[in-house]
């Protein structure tokens, strides 16, 4: 792990969102979780790394990510996006957006630390294109 500095938040100030306590503490999060505490504790992080490196491609961490977005998106059409907007109040689209204000920042990360900085970029930037493109 990077030996970049800690900041330490009190507990009471970190929000989370539902679901997130389940996945974190579920069975397939543990070697990652175990890794991470011994890195904060400055204990020797190799067991957990060869501990994650002989897991399966199913029950790791960027697995779950990728193919949480397959399943959101398996079926995307925008039509239905559409008749949603037209339909939603007002208070139900803030919810919407709200959910969603913070995910394009998430995906960033996550392909950043996936792949680069650079190579996020050129994702990001090709789907902005092929978006503005959309009619």
């Amino acid at each position: 792990m990077s030996k970049k500095k800690i900041t330490r938040v009190p507990i009471k100030a970190i929000v989370s969102e539902d679901g997130a306590h389940e996945l974190a503490t579920s069975p397939d999060m543990q070697p990652y979780l175990r890794l991470i505490k011994a890195g904060l504790q400055d204990k020797d992080i190799t067991p957990h790394v060869e501990e994650i490196a002989a897991l399966p491609l199913e029950k790791r961490y960027i697995w779950r990510v990728a193919s949480a977005l397959k399943w959101a998106f398996a079926d995307l059409e925008t039509v239905s996006v559409a008749v949603d907007l037209e339909t939603l109040s007002p208070e139900d689209l803030g919810k919407v957006v709200e959910l969603l204000r913070l995910r394009p920042m998430q995906f960033c990360m996550f392909l950043k630390a996936l792949l680069s900085t650079e190579v996020m970029e050129q994702v990001m930037a090709e789907a902005v294109a092929v978006a503005k493109q959309e009619g």
